[in-house]
């Protein structure tokens, strides 16, 4: 229900506000840049890079902000109406989104990073705190696509693609920037691979939410958490806790991991009560001020967590 008033809420206001608008033009044709939206940080990340100086790229969610939390307000509606190519993820963060662009007169150019990779379904792990929920539930899938390194080369080949389409005039420069970018993204894939080749205990336990079903899958992992990926909860369970807590120790787990935004304090007890410590593991759904200053990117929270990874998996 909260979801369904947020969609008519959204549907509302967009039909309001674009009632007096005149007829959509593109965007690009003050100053020839291309305008691309993007909702989260990775295939913002993705779209700059492939874009270049053809394009001004934004991101809806600021920084350090949760994308599970954001709601789009009046003037982010008004910058996806106008602009050259949008850019989201799908699934349950992006209830809002299919309703909002059907309100609009005029089709937007959108890439959905759901439906450029192959989703699985929302994971339930072992042990694992859920929502108490009423009724028959509809199958969600995990929508933390970019967590693959795989999966980011096949979202970008896709704004690839929808870049050209839009602006012929810059394929080529749109296809070179791509080349490189892939090459650099199939590297760090292989990076990973090759880390996770000599590594004999593939298991990992989060104290906090799981975003990493594809990247588990990708490097067949075990893995082990508190709360699903798009989980409101903060307060597990003693049984979750303690399960936790025991794989921690039967599995002499050196670290437990937990991801950005999070207070950790989860992790934080299991690790105590098991001996061992805590690391941070990016999900890079968003990134921090201070990362956003230092000039974080995909790649570079991806081998912060390869880095990660190395000082805690043996």
């Amino acid at each position: 229900m909260k979801n369904l008033i947020k969609i008519l809420l959204c549907a509302i206001l967009s039909a309001s506000l674009f009632a007096g608008c005149s007829e959509r033009s593109p965007s690009s044709q003050s100053d020839g840049r291309l305008q691309i939206v993007s909702t989260i940080f990775p295939s913002y990340d993705f779209a700059r890079a492939i874009a270049g100086e053809n394009a001004d790229v934004s991101i809806l969610l600021a920084p350090g902000v949760e994308s599970h939390s954001y709601e789009p307000t009046p003037q982010d509606i008004i910058r996806i109406q106008n602009c050259d190519l949008f850019l989201y993820t799908g699934g349950e963060s992006d209830t809002w989104v299919d309703d909002l662009l059907a309100s609009f007169d005029e089709p937007v150019n959108t890439v959905k990073m759901m439906d450029c990779v192959e989703v699985y379904e929302e994971e339930l792990l072992e042990g694992m705190q859920t929502e108490e929920s009423t009724g028959t539930q509809e199958t969600e899938y995990d929508e933390h696509v970019w967590t693959s390194p795989k999966n980011a080369v096949l979202i970008s080949r896709a704004i690839e693609k929808n870049l050209c389409d839009i602006d012929p005039e810059n394929a080529a420069s749109y296809q070179e920037n791509a080349s490189a970018y892939i090459a650099q993204l199939e590297m760090l894939d292989q990076n990973f691979r090759d880390f996770f080749a000599g590594v004999s205990n593939k298991t990992m336990v989060f104290g906090d939410r799981f975003p990493f079903r594809y990247f588990a899958e990708e490097y067949g992992l075990d893995c082990f958490a508190a709360f699903p990926g798009c989980s409101s909860e903060t307060e597990p369970s003693v049984a979750t806790i303690a399960f936790l807590t025991d794989k921690v120790k039967s599995e002499n787990i050196t670290t437990v991991f937990y991801i950005e935004f999070s207070n950790h304090q989860v992790a934080d007890s299991i690790a105590e009560a098991a001996g061992a410590k805590t690391a941070l593991f990016h999900s890079c759904h968003n990134v921090s001020e201070q990362e956003q200053r230092d000039g974080a990117t995909y790649l570079s929270l991806m081998e912060q967590n390869l880095n990660t990874l190395k000082e805690a998996l043996h």
